[in-house]
Formats: C-alpha cells, sequence, structure tokens
C-alpha cells in the first residue's frame, strides 16, 4: 500500500507544480452530474419447449431466460481557472438467468464494478474552433477499483490505481483523449502485486438531430510490468462501446448499444472476448451546472490598464 501512495500521490503534485499559462477559461464552478441510471432488460419465456424439442423452430426449444443489468455513473468536477478537479463513481451490475429445459436453473454474474476515480488536470490550453473545441493539459489521478460480489472459486477484486499523462478534453465533440503511464498496486491476492502499464482513452459525442446524439468510447491499456507473477495477469485489455441515444422524455433516454471486451492473459494462449448487444433505458440529470465564461488570455490579462 505504501509503494501505490507514493506513486499515486507524486503525480498530483508534479501536475499542480506546471506553471499556469492556461487561455482562460470557457467553464467555472461545480459541475454535479447523474450522467446515467441505466437499466437493460432482456428477458424470454418458453413454454413446453420439453414437448417440442424435435421441431425446427428455436422459438418453441429455446431456453427461457432473464437478463438484467444495472448502471449508475455521477460525477462532481469543479472547475477553477486554471485547473480542474474531477471525481466519478461508476458502478455495473447484471446478473442472468438460464432456465435449461433440462436441467437445474444456472444464474451467472454478467457485469459486476465498482470504481471511484478523483483527479487533478491542469488547464493549459483551449482551442476554440479546431475539431469543434476542446481544453488540454496534463492530468494525475488515483483511482479504486473493486466488485459487488465474488466469484465462487476467486478472491474479492481490490486494485489501486494511478495516473499521470496528458489528454485532450470537454470540447464540443471530442470529450477526451488522453495517453498516460499507469501504476497499480493489486491486493486481490496476498501478497498484492505492484503494476506498470501505459493506457490510452478516447471519448466522442455528437449530435445527429435534434434529441439524439451518438456516444463512441475506447480503452485499451497495456502491462508492461509486475512485481509478482499471478495466473490472472493480463497482457493487455481493450474495450469500445457505440450507442445512439435518443431522448424520449426529458431527461429520460433510450439508446441501442454494442459493447465489446477483449482481453490477453500473459500466461495463456486464447484471447478473452465478449460482445454485448442491448437497449438500454437511461436517466440523466444535471444537479448544479458550471457556469460558462468568455475565454481571456493570460497575455491579455497582464496587459496594462488603457487611461
Amino acid at each position: 500500500m505504501l509503494k501505490f501512495v507514493k506513486y499515486a500521490v507524486l503525480p498530483l503534485i508534479v501536475a499542480a507544480a506546471v506553471p499556469a499559462f492556461a487561455q482562460k477559461e470557457g467553464v467555472s464552478g461545480w459541475q454535479v452530474e447523474l450522467k446515467k441510471l441505466a437499466l437493460n432488460a432482456t428477458s424470454t419465456e418458453v413454454r413446453y419447449a420439453k414437448e417440442y424439442q424435435g421441431f425446427p423452430d428455436a422459438r418453441l426449444t429455446a431456453d427461457s431466460q432473464t437478463s438484467l443489468t444495472g448502471t449508475f455513473h455521477g460525477l462532481a468536477d469543479y472547475y477553477s481557472q486554471n485547473w480542474l478537479w474531477s471525481n466519478t463513481l461508476l458502478m455495473d451490475y447484471g446478473r442472468t438467468r438460464i432456465r435449461p429445459v433440462d436441467g437445474e436453473n444456472l444464474t451467472n454474474e454478467n457485469a459486476d464494478r465498482i470504481l471511484f476515480t478523483t483527479g487533478y488536470t491542469q488547464r493549459l490550453w483551449h482551442a476554440n474552433d479546431f475539431l469543434g473545441g476542446f481544453e488540454a493539459g496534463p492530468f494525475a489521478n488515483i483511482g479504486y477499483e473493486t466488485e459487488f460480489t465474488k466469484l465462487a472459486n476467486s478472491p474479492r477484486r481490490k486494485i489501486y490505481r494511478g495516473m499521470l499523462g496528458a489528454k485532450l478534453f470537454d470540447g464540443n465533440y471530442l470529450k477526451a483523449l488522453y495517453a498516460a503511464v499507469v501504476g497499480e498496486s493489486d491486493q486481490t491476492y496476498n501478497p498484492s502485486s505492484e503494476k506498470l502499464a501505459w493506457e490510452a482513452g478516447l471519448r466522442l459525442e455528437a449530435p445527429m438531430r435534434e434529441g439524439v446524439k451518438a456516444q463512441f468510447s475506447a480503452l485499451f491499456r497495456d502491462y508492461l510490468h509486475e512485481s509478482r507473477r499471478q495466473a490472472t495477469d493480463l497482457d493487455y485489455e481493450f474495450e469500445l462501446d457505440a450507442r445512439v441515444e435518443v431522448q424520449m422524455f426529458k431527461e429520460v433516454y433510450i439508446a441501442p448499444f454494442v459493447n465489446y471486451y477483449t482481453a490477453q492473459g500473459k500466461y495463456m494462449g486464447p484471447r478473452g472476448e465478449n460482445v454485448y448487444v442491448g437497449v438500454a433505458l437511461s436517466f440523466s440529470h444535471i444537479f448544479k451546472q458550471a457556469k460558462v465564461k468568455s475565454l481571456v488570455s493570460k497575455a491579455d490579462l497582464d496587459k496594462p490598464a488603457v487611461k
């Protein structure tokens, strides 16, 4: 744990020490938002499937099943003149219950994650027109990842993570584009393992028409070193999510989506994959919105007043 504190806190100090020569300021103050409270549900109920096993129509012979997944994504960000303090809580949990024609019912988790991050970003530059506008600067954050319930034959996942890198953010279309060095303290097992990786991420958003917008996000993390070898160590992981969000009523949205995740174990041959296609019903709400201000360069602020 002490090792993690050293590489997690030092990046925050380094980023805070970067001189503030940003073009100011875009927005300022608190932005507190329920980004997404979503529910994905599917259900298939088949009656007398056993009696119809000889029929060629799968709608009569399939196993009954129910899948339910919930997502919570909340954020609380504070925009100052030259820096941003961001806090994010993301939770996913889902279960699938299969009721086969013959045999016992099966229940599996299809999602289980709790992720909290807090971080500091220096607001060094602001582009007004290029790529729809965005801000840019170095950033550092720390986070903790765990799960609601552990799998039957595995310990509960517990990972402390620190990141230091640079990013473009808060644009009209480009919501985030970053690259960072990542340090992890994986305390899932005892003794813990200290890991080094690099990570890149992208998040885009674009309106298609009134009440409809397209969203795309991707993340790639490549592990370079670990202090202790575990059979569950990853070589790399990649995730992307694409969806079209349609406003149904005020803050209620429906979104068909595709989510793809793949990872390669360091000591395994095949690469694991998960593809999830569905429709999400979600709710979002802004509790407090940051104020929008006109941009003034520091050079202009330093000019003497004209009498």
